[in-house]
């Protein structure tokens, strides 16, 4: 305490920060980068390993046999489905009914709040179909689900298939403890989405559903299944969910286990797990794979049926057979013996899947990193936004105080004197203003989608996306209105105050989002924290105005998505990134009024009226 209460000591404590200022920025910012490249590697990353006791073994015997069974359904039900034109709900049920199981179907209605083009729907109505099977050992207290989506582009009957020839095998057993529901949804996660908040007796989305007339114990884990076709060459798994949730790695752990058992070939984002990670060929594939699950989750979107079971706190998987050209094929009979196995052992649990991680990043289906150890690389980050705004508060402190009086200041026993005020209150407009604009962004696209539809050539869809970009763009404008109401007796003391203010602003943000969602923080923090931790109104104002511009969130989403094709191997034109960033514009606001992703608001409310501010500061006069 003397250090502080002492003026001098003070003083030069204050000249030391501020003049080992810009290299502590540069090093922490440079430790961040560096900290996070370096998780595919040895020994950050370290082999994933069964915690729960009750699967640890997969000493159990499959006895499925059924592929011939599975063809002759699928052939049936993409039959059926080919001469209705919707999902055959009459078939399902007397089919799910023949093999033994309680049959019901719940029908479900949604109006979106525009028309989704990437899917041609706006007003959305449909059927799901499913059959319980009761657990002959136990009360109907706990169960699993199996889960089959059918959207109208997408077939998905091979799946159909082995879910009712499954479920004829599952009902010959006796050592069943939990009861299983076979669940067929129609239009992909809409429908999903209307069977869970019926299940659960909840409303989130405004999905109208008719009430579930059957129902079974409590959910303890899902698997979805998407299968393309009767031979497949491997099993890739989707693990990001809704909003960035992640199941228990021990699902994950499981899921693996069975595939070698059975000698599947089984991927995480489409890529193979390296089997060398003592080379560097190994951890730099393994960092292509950490750096898609980082982009899938940053984004927020459910990668599949499973995502949406997870704001339940059911753990579940998507499960996608590829069939490519690899010579080594697998039927049916492989998949089903895989899904056979983790169902007999999920059918072990006494309890909830809790003792795994739920936070998590993969380099491979067979390396992870914990929380531990890639949150320092977001706190190397957020530290130089402490940096910049401690330099600024101590900057704003001298230039309160005059030269004569720091002079004075500078005799022992001669007491500081106090900082004049800042004029914080002249600051309520601009935040406010900013502020205002995210709310504008926010509500105005949805709002007046008729509106400009009435007065324009375009569609619903094009009229959103094209109001985003305008209420986006027209903040630049900011600055020529926001200044104006701001003190003009200390302008170098406003624009720092204004910066210091936005600077603890997106600090806090980002260290909210990484606790919920480290992947988006991440990358906000990548690619803001430099722009914001060297904006200010004097020095090279255009490089400084290119900079904010391009570490923009619109930017950094543009950004994203030419990453993302080049790391799956099909890179994008600038044309074909720019409609690919128009529909990403369109899917994100409709995904948040439909399932409830968080993104869009996160930017809208957030993000940008707080980037608005570092734009006010570069051009305050």
């Amino acid at each position: 305490m003397g250090l502080l209460s002492d003026p001098v000591r003070r003083r030069a404590l204050a000249r030391l920060v501020l003049r080992l200022n810009a290299p502590l920025c540069v090093l922490s910012y440079v430790a961040g980068i560096a900290w996070f490249l370096a998780l595919a590697f040895p020994p950050l990353t370290q082999r994933t390993y069964m915690s729960e006791n009750a699967m640890g073994s997969t000493m159990v015997e499959e006895q499925f046999a059924g592929g011939d069974r599975a063809r002759g359904f699928a052939r049936d039900f993409a039959a059926h489905r080919r001469k209705s034109g919707a999902l055959p709900v009459a078939w399902l049920e007397r089919t799910m009914r023949s093999v033994g199981l309680e049959v019901y179907t719940q029908s479900f209605s949604r109006k979106l709040p525009f028309p989704d083009e990437t899917h041609e729907r706006y007003v959305v109505a449909g059927t799901n179909v499913y059959g319980i099977l009761r657990a002959p050992r136990a009360a109907s207290t706990e169960s699993l689900v199996l889960t089959v989506p059918c959207g109208s582009d997408s077939t998905n009957s091979q799946a159909v298939g082995l879910l009712l020839a499954l479920a004829a095998h599952f009902r010959g057993q006796i050592y069943w403890a939990k009861d299983i529901i076979f669940l067929v949804t129609e239009h992909d996660l809409l429908g999903t989405e209307a069977w869970l908040e019926a299940y659960h007796d909840t409303n989130v989305t405004g999905m109208q559903s008719s009430p579930l007339q059957g129902r079974a114990g409590a959910i303890q884990a899902a698997l979805a299944l998407e299968l393309s076709s009767d031979m497949v060459t491997s099993l890739d798994v989707a693990v990001e969910g809704l909003n960035g949730q992640l199941p228990n790695l021990d699902l994950l752990n499981l899921f693996q286990t069975f595939c070698q058992k059975g000698g599947l070939l089984c991927t995480l984002q489409g890529k193979l797990q390296p089997q060398d990670w003592t080379s560097a060929d190994g951890p730099l594939q393994g960092l292509q794979t950490l750096l898609l699950m980082v982009l899938q989750q940053a984004s927020g979107r459910p990668h599949g049926p499973h995502g949406l079971f997870l704001r339940y706190r059911v753990e579940a998987l998507t499960l996608r057979g590829i069939n490519s050209f690899r010579q080594y094929k697998y039927d049916l009979v492989a998949v089903g013996k895989a899904l056979e196995g983790m169902f007999r052992k999920l059918n072990h649990l006494l309890e909830r899947l809790h003792q795994s991680f739920f936070l998590y990043l993969l380099a491979a289906l067979a390396r992870f990193v914990s929380i531990g150890l890639y949150m320092p690389a977001v706190g190397f980050l957020l530290l130089v936004l402490g940096l910049k705004a401690l330099e600024l508060w101590m900057r704003l402190h001298e230039a309160g105080a005059g030269p004569a009086e720091v002079g004075a200041a500078s005799a022992p026993g001669t007491p500081l004197p106090p900082a004049q005020g800042v004029g914080l209150a002249s600051l309520v407009a601009p935040l406010l203003i900013s502020q205002a604009m995210g709310v504008a962004l926010y509500t105005l696209p949805v709002l007046g989608q008729h509106v400009a539809t009435q007065h324009f050539p375009v569609a619903e869809a094009e009229a959103v996306v094209l109001t985003l970009l305008a209420i986006y763009a027209a903040g630049l404008a900011l600055p020529h209105s926001t200044h104006r109401v701001v003190s003009a007796q200390a302008p170098d003391r406003g624009w720092m105050a204004l910066k210091l203010v936005a600077l603890i602003y997106l600090a806090l943000q980002l260290a909210c989002i990484a606790l919920t969602n480290f992947s988006l923080g991440f990358l906000l923090a990548a690619t803001m924290v430099p722009a914001a931790a060297l904006t200010e109104p004097c020095g090279p104002r255009p490089f400084y105005a290119a900079l904010l511009v391009l570490t923009s969130p619109a930017a950094t989403l543009l950004g994203s998505l030419f990453l993302w094709r080049e790391l799956q191997e099909a890179p994008l034109s600038l044309a074909e990134g720019w409609q690919l960033f128009l529909g990403a514009l369109a899917q994100g606001v409709l995904e948040h009024h439909t399932y409830g992703a968080l993104l869009f608001p996160l930017l809208a409310l957030g993000i940008y009226p707080c980037w608005l501010l570092f734009w006010n500061v570069l051009f305050w006069k």
